[in-house]
This record gives structure tokens, C-alpha cells and sequence, in this order.
């Protein structure tokens, strides 16, 4: 079983957005973007107990917080799920409400020949529903899950009740949220979903209570709690019948299920021995983070191996787990469900997915959608992972990225960038949100640009001087496009930095010892004129372009001291992403924020 297609109507950040979705796949994309809105609407549909939570819904679960239009009539949250891969079972259980599904389109096949559904790439499918609205008459708000097909003839559904959410298998760990609440045995959770598969409820229940009320608690005398409660009861018993009140004393609990569930909790050693040689015990939650989420995933595993035909969302599994964890994670949960979403910032995580796995998500005033990646240009499938880690991690999932020709340029923004941060009132591309992508050759940053344009991804470029044939291809293919009136960076620095700077810079190489011992007898000093000076300095910056030296100069510089084209350029893209300018270098419209 898995889930084909994805509809979300007027939920939280989204307006209205539709997905397809892998067998495996993680979602990827900036921070606030809709990742776990995503997995949210999906769990309001599958999810087995998500309805029991009160309420079900709340004023900010609409999309901008509107639940009224201006004519006072509810506006409604929709969210659609189409899933296939129904096993016997569930298509016997589901079988008043199967539709067929195409894989080729993705889509249902709504009409006949009724032949069509004997095609190899039409399965049979589920097509359930969520409806969220605030109630008037009762002043709160509420939801309903139903089939969406057949429609009644009254214009009603059928019931998506929690014995069929049950038989659909939707498992949905959520960050650290869950951590304090899936080893308890409160209901829905991870231990209370084992014991449910295992029917080893009500009898567990009845032999723990039966327990504690044999236990007794603080009926020492020389405690003196019992003598405060026996004097309780002669005082009572000056004001109300002596059958009233009769023999108070202590219990562990109220001695309910409902109360049990919430206060049992699993202890764990922590490696630590008592004097009496006795290992220590802790609450679970006082383990490390990475021990209790590893321990959430075991449960997790367990669940999977009881149910066979599972669904699994997971948010982020880089939280507090080593990276060789990580990988481990995605392999084994892969291979135990059905079907297994992910999202993650993790360069480890999103190196074990495929391309085609990869759903980039975008969202812009209100419309989410989701794009698959694909190989980026120029990198070969067997240098994938080696290239992705490298250089395209980050840029997925950023949604802005800044292309750089080479290395140079890769290395020297970001270094301008934050010591512009440093003398004044500029933000570094971190703070901008702005990814660094090194194009590793003029000719690629065009290719880069249609690349990442595909994946919805806001793009600037700097580069050298071109011809007009190069220039007119990266225009087209970036938002941004900044071009340097030099055929070299490193005549960017030397004919833009004011001789200065690049004394004083060239002096300090000398003085540490830095200086290239087959240079030296080009050794800077203060006797020798700028245009040796320049062209010293030159040589020196093409030589070690691979160090990094070009950021280290304007890592001491003043801003005055700087290439004006680095500088604008910096002002300029800062400019663009805090909406002060709209037409920088690029006549393109770019997607405001939501």
C-alpha cells in the first residue's frame, strides 16, 4: 500500500497544493516551506487516533487563519488522499469503495471501458477524504473523514472510520515531539499500537490494577503519614456520619486505565552502579536524544513487522543520531514498509535517495507543489553521491541559490558577504538564506541555472566577462544573472581594490612566512611600485586559487578598500531578497514570499 496522490485545500500554509508521491521518497526544501504540513494532512486523513484529539482543528489550521469568508459562511479545509497497493485483505475490507487508478497518468479512471481496469498499469485504489470547518451553531470546530467514493444519492459519503485507518497502516513520527510520548502507553502511541496488535490489552490492564491495590504506600507508622490521615478521619468525623471518609490512605494512582496510561513509564538503565552494585535506572526521558529517538525507531520497526503493508512518514531523522545511524535508519524502514516518506536537511540522509526520490517543495502565495529532481547537469549517475554531498546538497534545499563560476568566486562572496556584516549594516548569505553553488567552469553555469529554475529554485549568478553569446544564455537561465567587467576574478581584486589593501595584504604574507618560497624574489615591500605590486599580486592569487587567498584579502578590508562589483553585487542580492528591489540585473519575475 502506498499513497499515489496528495490534495490539500485551504490547510495551514496551503492554499491549495497536489502531490505524487514514490514508493520512497523524502521532501526536501527551506524551512516553513509546508514539509510538515504535508505529513499533517496526511495524518488527518490515515491517521488512526488523530480525530480523538480536541479540537481537531484550531483557528490557525485554516489557510491565513480564515475559517469565515467575508459573507460569514464557513470556509473548509479539503485534503484528499488516493492510495494503491491494496493487499487482498484491504481490498476485501475496501471493496464497496474501490476506484481504479492509471500509473502512467496518474490519474483515476473515471469512465468506461470497463476493460481498461484489466490494463498492467491501472491498479485498484482507495480515495478517502478529510473536511475541517468551524461549526457556528456550536461555536468550535470540527472534522470527518469519509470515502469519496461512490457518492451517495442524498450527495453524502460513507464513513473513513479508525477501525478502516487501522487496516490502512499510516504510522507518522513527528521530531522529537514524539519523543516523550511514544514510550508512554497513553493511547495511540507507539507501545499502545504494539500492545493493540498483540491483544494483550485488557488483560494487562486488569492484572496491573489488580496489583496496585494490594500495594501498599507509606503505611509505615513511623513514617507518621498514616497518623496524619488517621487524625484526618477523626476530624471529619466530628462533622459528618462516621461511614463518611472511612480509613484514608495512599495509592499509586487513581487507579484507572485512563490515569495508568498516562503515568506508567519505562525506566532504563544509564550505565551508572549503585553501591550496592546494582545498575541505576532512569526515566527513558532522561536518556540521551539520540538514544530515545534510536528507541522510538525499534518500536517503529516492531510496529512494521506486525502490520506487513505500512506506511511511514518521518520527520527529520538527523535529530541527535550519527550519520552511519542515519543511513541505517532510511535502509531498514525502506525495507520494512510499504511505503516510507521522509523529510530532511541531512546531506547523509538525502545521499541514499535517488533523484527521482526527491521531491523538491515549493510553495508560493499559498500553492504548494512539488517537483522530483533529477541528475544535475554534467554529473553521471555512478559520481551521484560522491558530487551531490559535495556540491548540490545545500542547494536543494535552500531556495535560493547563488551560482559561482569557480572556485574562487565560490570561496570569496561569502567571505566579502560576512566581513561586510562585520563593518555595517549587510546580512551574509546564511542570513539571507542563500545557498553557494560552485559551477566549476563558465560554461556550466547557464546549464546550473535551467537546473535549478526547474526545481522552482530562486537563482543569482556572478561570473567574468563573456562573450555576448555566453551572457545572453546564463540572462536566460537565471532570475539574477551579475556579470564582472573582467575576464578574471582575480582582476576583479587586483584593478578594483584600492593599493592599500593590497600592500598591506601582500606585506602580512611576507611577515607570516606565506609567501611562495619560488617567489621570492618578487617579494612585496613598500620601495615596489603598484604595477609590479599588481602583478605580483596576481601571480600570487592565480597560483593559489585553490586556498582560498582571494577571501582572505577582503577578509581584511575595509568596505571602501573593496572591488566595487563585489560589493554591489553583495547590496544588490540583498536588496532583492528583502523585497527592496525587483529588477536587479534580470527583468524576470521571481516568486514573492509567502
Amino acid at each position: 500500500m502506498r499513497i499515489a496522490r496528495l490534495k490539500v485545500k485551504n490547510f495551514r500554509g496551503v492554499k491549495e497544493g497536489e502531490l505524487y508521491l514514490t514508493e520512497r521518497c523524502v521532501l526536501v526544501g527551506d524551512n516553513n516551506i509546508g514539509k510538515s504540513t504535508i505529513l499533517e494532512s496526511i495524518d488527518l486523513v490515515l491517521g488512526p487516533e488523530r480525530l480523538s484529539k480536541y479540537p481537531v482543528l484550531d483557528e490557525h489550521d485554516f489557510y491565513a487563519g480564515e475559517y469565515l469568508n467575508k459573507e460569514g459562511t464557513e470556509r473548509d479545509i479539503h485534503i484528499e488522499v488516493v492510495v494503491v497497493g491494496l493487499s487482498d485483505e484491504q481490498t476485501r475490507h475496501f471493496r464497496n469503495h474501490i476506484e481504479w487508478w492509471n500509473t502512467s497518468t496518474n490519474n483515476l479512471i473515471e469512465g468506461p471501458p470497463a476493460s481498461s481496469t484489466d490494463e498492467r498499469q491501472v491498479l485498484p485504489a482507495l480515495r478517502v477524504g478529510f473536511s475541517g470547518a468551524y461549526d457556528q451553531e456550536e461555536d468550535d470546530f470540527v472534522g470527518k473523514t469519509y470515502y469519496l467514493s461512490p457518492q451517495k444519492d442524498d450527495g453524502t459519503f460513507d464513513v473513513f472510520g479508525t477501525k478502516d485507518k487501522r487496516m490502512c497502516g499510516f504510522l507518522y513520527l513527528r521530531t522529537l515531539r514524539t519523543g516523550s510520548r511514544a514510550l508512554s502507553l497513553e493511547k495511540g502511541s507507539l507501545l499502545d499500537i504494539i500492545l493493540r496488535l498483540k491483544e494483550l490489552n485488557l488483560p494487562m490492564w486488569e492484572d496491573i490494577l489488580n496489583q496496585l491495590r494490594e500495594l501498599p504506600v507509606a503505611e509505615n507508622p513511623e513514617l507518621g503519614i498514616s497518623e496524619i490521615l488517621t487524625s484526618v478521619q477523626k476530624t471529619v468525623r466530628t462533622y459528618v456520619p462516621s461511614d463518611w471518609a472511612n480509613n484514608p490512605h495512599f495509592r499509586v494512582s487513581d487507579l484507572t486505565r485512563s490515569n495508568l496510561r498516562r503515568i506508567l513509564t519505562v525506566f532504563m538503565g544509564t550505565g551508572a552502579k549503585r553501591e550496592d552494585g546494582n545498575e541505576y535506572a532512569a526515566p527513558f526521558q532522561h536518556q540521551g536524544t539520540g538514544t530515545i529517538n534510536t528507541l522510538v525507531l525499534a518500536l517503529l520497526s516492531m510496529i512494521a513487522e506486525l502490520k506487513q503493508n505500512v506506511i511511514f512518514a518521518m520527520e527529520e531523522p538527523e535529530i541527535a543520531i550519527p550519520p552511519y545511524t542515519q543511513k541505517r535508519i532510511i535502509h531498514s524502514i525502506s525495507r520494512k514498509s510499504a511505503q516510507a516518506i521522509f523529510t530532511s536537511h541531512s546531506p547523509y540522509v538525502l545521499e541514499e535517495f535517488d533523484p527521482s526520490e526527491i521531491l523538491v517543495i515549493n510553495r508560493v502565495n499559498g500553492k504548494l507543489k512539488g517537483v522530483a529532481a533529477k541528475y544535475p547537469p554534467t554529473i553521471k549517475p555512478k559520481k551521484y553521491r560522491e558530487e551531490f554531498r559535495r556540491r548540490f546538497c545545500e542547494a536543494l534545499l535552500a531556495r535560493r541559490v547563488l551560482i559561482t563560476e569557480g572556485r574562487t568566486e565560490f570561496d570569496s562572496f561569502p567571505a566579502a558577504a560576512r566581513r561586510l556584516q562585520e563593518l555595517g549594516e549587510y546580512k551574509t548569505f546564511e542570513e539571507l538564506g542563500i545557498a553557494i553553488l560552485n559551477a566549476e567552469a563558465e560554461s556550466q553555469v547557464a546549464p546550473l541555472g535551467e537546473y535549478l529554475q526547474s526545481l522552482d529554485k530562486i537563482t543569482f549568478a556572478v561570473f567574468d566577462k563573456q562573450t555576448e553569446e555566453s551572457k545572453t544564455a546564463i540572462v536566460k537561465a537565471v532570475n539574477f544573472p551579475f556579470e564582472a567587467n573582467e575576464k578574471g576574478f582575480e582582476d576583479v581584486i587586483i584593478n578594483g581594490s584600492s593599493p592599500e589593501a593590497i600592500l598591506r595584504y601582500a606585506k602580512g604574507l611576507v611577515e607570516n612566512g606565506e609567501w611562495l618560497s619560488h617567489m621570492k624574489a618578487n617579494e612585496p615591500n613598500d620601495q615596489m611600485d603598484l604595477g609590479q605590486l599588481k602583478t605580483v599580486m596576481r601571480e600570487f592569487f592565480v597560483k593559489n586559487k585553490a586556498s582560498g587567498v582571494t577571501a582572505d584579502f577582503l577578509g581584511q578590508c575595509e568596505i571602501s578598500e573593496m572591488p566595487s562589483f563585489v560589493v554591489e553585487t553583495i547590496v544588490s542580492i540583498q536588496s532583492i531578497v528583502d523585497g527592496r528591489s525587483d529588477s536587479v540585473g534580470s527583468d524576470r519575475e521571481v516568486p514573492p514570499e509567502d
